[in-house]
């Protein structure tokens, strides 16, 4: 998986936005390229968890198939610890082979931006590379 300078600039200046409430989103792009990332609200608004509105998560696929793209992943912040996934990550992920979950962790400087897939129902490490 790839994914640009601009999509990962973009989610940390959201991070640090939002901080010190977790903050969301969704990665979109084409085949192996991330190229897009999409801000939502966490509508549990809280500094330990969050949950991507799920009213803004349909209406960004539908504009995203019109354009013949599509969520590749997901992101989300930790604004005081680092980039490994909570107990409610693991728990909480739902999508499948491919998909790429996105931790940015405001615990150090720069910030940490890790990846995870989920695999036989736990987040594993996943790389990816960072293109202009």
């Amino acid at each position: 998986m790839k994914i640009t300078l601009n999509v990962l600039a973009g989610i940390t200046r959201h991070a640090r936005n939002t901080a010190p409430v977790e903050c969301c989103g969704l990665l979109a792009g084409k085949d192996d390229l991330i190229d897009e990332y999409i801000t939502t609200l966490n509508i549990r608004d809280s500094e330990v968890a969050y949950q991507v509105d799920p009213v803004e998560h349909i209406g960004a696929m539908k504009s995203l198939r019109v354009r013949g793209r599509s969520v590749l992943g997901a992101y989300h912040s930790h604004p005081r610890t680092a980039a490994e996934p909570s107990a409610a990550d693991v728990a909480e992920a739902n999508y499948g082979d491919g998909f790429l979950y996105l931790i940015v962790s405001l615990g150090s400087e720069p910030p940490e931006i890790r990846g995870y897939r989920l695999v036989g129902g736990r987040l594993e490490a996943a790389d990816f590379e960072v293109v202009p």
